[in-house]
């Protein structure tokens, strides 16, 4: 029998589900079977554009956002303490999932949907849970109530939460950064984070007009931001390919594009939030990034790891003011363009790259399965 995984992808941004499809597609190659799951109608239609059908978990769970990205702790907590209390909730997702428990050797749990964290820890189905997360994703969560609550109360929420996560089949820790992939003989492994495979030429048109690829995911919609992100890169000559959600409405700008990952391995440099997927694009084919940060804890410490890393990049903050954005876009802009190259080879050195990134990401999926298969 080939291996049978279940792959649960929350759908707060995209970076999940831009995994989840990926590692589909090359799990389902390599011969495995795999059913996704998600948890919004919005990111159930974002897998089908590539080609995956994602039926809906729940639309209780999610992170909340304000309109310029910023995350909502207040907001956020309500929301996940009525989702874990409610007995309609979390409890009827539970009794859901037992059902694809029987029919899957692994459960993928990308990243930490409180209905799975409770069955990763509980004797009768932790044996079958891998947790998929980002390593500033995990500190984020475990540091979540620091200066907000007395500190040995948070303290204690951050070891309950690290116990949780602990006692699971595995845990399987990603960043853009890392390099081989590691094992720490007690169930935690470190790989590079997933990047999609593109071509290693450019198309005709993609060297005669080179661009700033721009992906900004659907919590961005305040209008001023976009007025400030388009008026600076405008300012500093550069076309844009923009793509989010979040401004569909706006001319120019498109709701998703299924190949934009190729564009901005091709681009004069990316534009894009700090998440860990678009700084694994950046890093594998060596574009510049220019970041656009706002107050969210784990894409700050993504910010900081890449100044560490050397990576090609600028940061710029939203505060409010569309002139004084703009003409910080517009700098930095002009100086990631000095940085930039013609450089066929990078973009082959990074599809190799990206290649061997998504093999051990096959290869230890369809281990952990098969090896529960045989129990």
């Amino acid at each position: 029998m080939p291996p049978r995984i279940l792959y649960l992808a929350t759908a707060d941004a995209r970076g999940h589900l831009m995994r989840a499809q990926l590692l589909t597609h090359a799990l389902r190659e390599a011969g495995a079977q795999v059913r996704v799951l998600t948890t919004s109608d919005e990111g159930a239609r974002f897998l089908a554009g590539f080609g995956i059908d994602a039926p809906v978990l729940s639309r209780h769970y999610a992170v909340q956002f304000d309109t310029q990205q910023n995350m909502l702790r207040r907001e956020t907590d309500r929301n996940v303490a009525l989702y874990m209390f409610r007995p309609e909730r979390m409890l009827r997702d539970v009794w859901r999932l037992r059902a694809h428990f029987r029919d899957a050797d692994l459960v993928v749990n990308d990243s930490f949907h409180p209905a799975l964290l409770l069955m990763g820890w509980l004797p009768l189905w932790r044996r079958k849970v891998v947790h998929v997360y980002g390593a500033s994703l995990r500190h984020a969560l475990e540091t979540n109530f620091g200066g907000r609550m007395p500190g040995f109360v948070a303290r204690l929420f951050g070891r309950i939460v690290a116990w949780q996560i602990d006692r699971s089949l595995a845990r399987i820790e990603h960043d853009f950064a890392y390099g081989e992939p590691r094992h720490d003989e007690r169930g935690r492994h470190r790989l590079a984070t997933p990047v999609a495979v593109v071509d290693a030429v450019d198309r005709g048109d993609a060297t005669q007009h080179r661009v700033a690829a721009v992906y900004l995911n659907p919590h961005f919609q305040e209008p001023a931001l976009a007025d400030g992100l388009e008026q600076g890169l405008a300012d500093a000559g550069v076309p844009a390919h923009l793509v989010g959600e979040g401004y569909a409405h706006r001319p120019h700008w498109h709701a998703r594009d299924e190949h934009w990952i190729e564009a901005a391995a091709h681009s004069s440099f990316i534009v894009s939030a700090p998440g860990m997927a678009a700084l694994s694009i950046a890093a594998v084919y060596r574009r510049p990034i220019l970041l656009l940060l706002t107050d969210q804890p784990e894409q700050a410490i993504n910010a900081g790891r890449a100044a560490q890393l050397g990576l090609a990049h600028r940061v710029v903050v939203w505060r409010g003011d569309a002139p004084k954005f703009a003409r910080a876009v517009a700098g930095a802009a002009q100086e990631l363009l000095a940085a930039t190259a013609d450089d066929a080879v990078r973009t082959a050195d990074g599809r190799q790259a990206a290649i061997e990134r998504l093999q051990h990401w096959v290869v230890l999926l369809n281990t952990l399965a098969a090896s529960n298969a045989q129990r």
